[in-house]
């Protein structure tokens, strides 16, 4: 099943990807469940597939705006630093342990928004990534049951403002809107082996970027095990696995995101995430 948040008809809503079409959910299970981050903490991924199963679509997918597939998560938990390659092509160590930084709430764009170059960048850069979702909380959890936490995977754009990164990792991964998400989750059923997924990044049709996800050098389980150590992981939270080689700064000459580009990060078995760059007003 493939799960999504989106506005129609002026309403922020969430449902399910049928063919062409979403399955309005919100409406359909009320007031239990008014967000997909509510419906992930009552554990009701197999409710909401029995209902999209036997539902009509009520939207063409044509006719939504895109909201993040998780439009407030309570963390955004990134990792840096976690392909060999990538590492290399930035001069790097690899790291003794997960490179973690965060993102705010408010870095977050959808699929299909405009992704503003900050004003004060000449170096913007693209990072696509697997993002994990996390479906059942829990402290302290095991590599070896980590995955039981996922309720599904999506893509990512760890839009990156190397001028500011320069500065610190947080100044540089926290400029607003500069993070899509989308265009929707993957359930965790439909993937069920997230090392066999390939992610592919492409600027202006030209691909930049190629990896499997089984080059991690913290595999998905690992990043649980620790993060879930470091701090309770609730429904809804998002982690950004690390992108591989290939991005801008890596590059000779350098390769940055400029207005008019348009940026897609695509992973087999989930979808095409793809935004406009335009100069921050």
């Amino acid at each position: 099943m493939k799960l999504l948040s989106f506005r129609a008809e002026g309403r922020a809503l969430y449902g399910a990807v049928v063919g062409e079409g979403v399955v309005d959910l919100a409406d359909r299970v009320g007031d239990r469940y008014p967000t997909l981050r509510t419906a992930l903490a009552g554990g009701a991924l197999a409710e909401l597939d029995r209902i999209a199963r036997g539902a009509p679509p009520d939207y063409a997918l044509r006719d939504i705006a895109y909201d993040p597939v998780v439009p407030a998560p309570d963390k955004i938990l990134c990792v840096g630093l976690n392909y060999r390659t990538h590492a290399a092509e930035m001069a790097r160590e690899l790291p003794a342990n997960p490179s973690v930084f965060a993102r705010l709430h408010n870095t977050l764009a959808a699929h299909g928004d405009t992704l503003p170059r900050p004003r004060v960048s000449t170096h913007f850069d693209f990072e696509g990534e697997l993002a994990v979702i996390i479906g059942r909380g829990g402290r302290h959890i095991r590599a070896e049951d980590a995955l039981k936490h996922v309720a599904g995977y999506t893509c990512f754009l760890d839009g990156s403002v190397r001028d500011f990164q320069k500065h610190s990792v947080t100044a540089g991964k926290n400029f607003p809107r500069t993070g899509p998400l989308g265009p929707w989750m993957a359930t965790a059923d439909e993937i069920p082996d997230p090392t066999t997924l390939t992610l592919v990044t492409r600027l202006n049709g030209t691909e930049v970027q190629r990896d499997t996800v089984d080059h991690l050098i913290y595999p998905i389980p690992t990043l649980i095990q620790y993060l879930s150590t470091i701090t309770p992981l609730e429904p809804g939270d998002i982690i950004a696995t690390g992108t591989p080689h290939g991005v801008g700064a890596g590059r000779t000459p350098p390769l940055w995101m400029k207005a008019g580009d348009v940026i897609e990060v695509d992973i087999s078995n989930i979808g095409v995430l793809r935004n406009a760059v335009v100069d921050e007003t």
